[in-house]
């Protein structure tokens, strides 16, 4: 196998801006509240000839799309078991440990995950990103790492692995 290069794209401008709160326990959460969500994602293939494993606007461009999708809205999680989120009108009713929160749909994202956390939030842009496998098979990429920070010096990081001899 051939060496593997890394490329690392954070720009200052891969960011989402929302509004969350993380879920404890069942009878515990924290209150509805913001951060500028940053976020950075590393790739891992093999150079080709002329020492260029792809173009990092392709990567830029994809990222920037992805945190576009997140930016300005309140993050609801869809699949967290203590959370019951209902429609009423215009409205959602997330309901958790005998209190109802309200938010307006359209200032609302439902993700497909279980908690608003860092993590949570990598594992989700990680998830979206692959799904353009197209990308992934042209360009033989073996890992991608994903992270979203609340702040500086807190990250929450997922990482894919391509499937070889070496790596059931």
């Amino acid at each position: 196998m051939s060496s593997l290069t890394t490329i690392e794209v954070n720009k200052e401008d891969m960011k989402f801006s929302a509004a969350h709160f993380t879920i404890f326990s069942a009878t515990e959460r924290e209150r509805v509240h913001g951060h500028n969500f940053r976020v950075s994602m590393s790739i891992s293939s093999p150079a080709n000839g002329n020492g260029l494993a792809f173009s990092y606007k392709l990567l830029k461009d994809k990222m920037r799309a992805l945190c576009d999708e997140l930016d300005e809205y309140t993050l609801l999680p869809a699949q967290s078991p203590y959370l019951t989120i209902a429609e009423q009108g215009l409205y959602y009713h997330a309901a958790f440990n005998g209190e109802t929160l309200i938010f307006l749909q359209s200032d609302c994202k439902l993700l497909p995950i279980p908690n608003t956390t860092v993590e949570a939030f990598a594992d989700y842009l990680l998830g979206r990103f692959l799904h353009d496998d197209d990308f992934v098979a042209r360009y033989d990429i073996f890992q991608v790492e994903m992270k979203v920070s609340s702040g500086p010096g807190q990250w929450g990081s997922c990482q894919w692995r391509a499937k070889d001899e070496q790596n059931p």
